[in-house]
């Protein structure tokens, strides 16, 4: 999880309300095959909008707190917060591509 954050129950809400920057948080579980598929394109995009986006990842597992509170039915879930609110979210596998339209898009490139 090079440029990813670990978010908690304990550290969610400072973490996404004390966020500059809108913050891309990545709900996953280890036993989930498509969460294995969509981290790496979750650490790329995270990569390449170093500085512009925070990117998180909540193991729901562990986390069941945070899950519960915003709804997670199903993972991988990736949700968008801007000025502490949800602003997007896409549920499923999503490609690089599609990943980074979504994040030009709330951050208004």
């Amino acid at each position: 999880m090079g440029s990813t954050l670990e978010l908690t129950d304990g550290n969610f809400a400072t973490t996404i309300e004390g966020s500059e920057t809108p913050v891309l948080v990545d709900f996953w579980a280890p036993w989930c095959g498509p969460c294995r598929l969509v981290t790496p394109v979750v650490e790329q995009v995270a990569e390449e909008y170093a500085g512009k986006l925070t990117v998180g990842k909540v193991n729901t597992d562990d986390n069941q707190q945070v899950a519960s509170q915003y709804g997670i039915r199903a993972i991988p879930t990736l949700m968008f917060f801007k000025n502490g609110q949800v602003v997007d979210q896409i549920v499923g596998q999503v490609s690089r591509d599609a990943l980074a339209e979504r994040v030009d898009a709330i951050l208004g490139a």
